[in-house]
């Protein structure tokens, strides 16, 4: 079933966006040579409670972090360790907060010293797809014009698009219907209303589309361990269009 929310219920989202944002940016802008995924996990969760709220995903299903981190060929769920980054390397950072009873997801991916070319244009691909999928979250579309939307721009460049793994509607819950996945038809799937709040979130492969998930139950990874790319925001969809709740 989708909730749909009042104005108020995104407000709330919006309020817990805010304490993301500045978490990821954070994060992100400590993400260099030689610091650890636990070093920024940990400047996640500080931002995060001393705003007044709390990290979603600390203890979610058992998952032992504040944030997702992932390195590399991790496409998502990355468990944050003493592993440090390196030259070249590309980090994942997937923060959810819960706020006065609503949650906020987004994720972004960053560099590390100097990255690949093909690399750098994986991130500026999945990051552009991310916008060409909110772009047909609009009244009167269906749910699959923001899947199809997200595929047809990043296989266009020449990468694939991860189908084991989806977005989804947040709100009073983490993770509430609908799934969102960045692929498929045109046209399908529920209509798109007045209310709907979607955590839109591209996962886009340098080559294969196919994942598995390591011995510790929650790292994915490409099959073939190229580098993986993974942008996200929590949007909400007004008479006036969307509205981007975390950035």
């Amino acid at each position: 079933m989708i909730h749909l929310k009042d104005a108020d219920g995104i407000a709330s989202i919006k309020a817990a966006g805010r304490i993301l944002r500045a978490a990821l940016n954070a994060a992100g802008q400590a993400a260099e040579i030689g610091v650890s995924t636990n070093d920024l996990d940990e400047i996640v969760r500080s931002v995060i409670e001393n705003a007044g709220a709390r990290p979603a995903f600390k203890g979610y299903q058992g998952f032992p972090g504040n944030s997702c981190i992932s390195v590399n060929e991790a496409v998502v769920h990355g468990i944050p360790s003493d592993s440090v980054l390196a030259d070249g390397d590309i980090v994942s950072i997937d923060i959810g907060v819960f706020k006065s009873g609503y949650y906020a997801d987004a994720c972004e991916t960053f560099t590390v010293g100097t990255v690949s070319e093909n690399v750098l244009h994986l991130l500026d691909v999945t990051k552009t797809s991310l916008a060409k999928g909110i772009e047909q979250f609009k009244v009167g579309n269906r749910l699959g014009d923001i899947s199809h939307a997200v595929q047809v721009y990043a296989e266009a460049h020449g990468f694939s698009v991860v189908r084991d793994l989806v977005g989804h509607g947040i709100g009073r819950a983490l993770h509430e219907d609908p799934q969102v996945p960045n692929f498929g038809p045109p046209g399908m799937g529920p209509l798109l209303r007045p209310g709907m709040v979607l955590a839109i979130e591209p996962m886009i492969n340098e080559g294969t589309d196919e994942v598995r998930t390591l011995a510790d139950d929650w790292t994915v990874v490409t099959a073939d361990g190229k580098a993986s790319a993974h942008f996200e925001h929590t949007v909400a969809l007004t008479d006036e269009g969307p509205v981007i709740l975390t950035i």
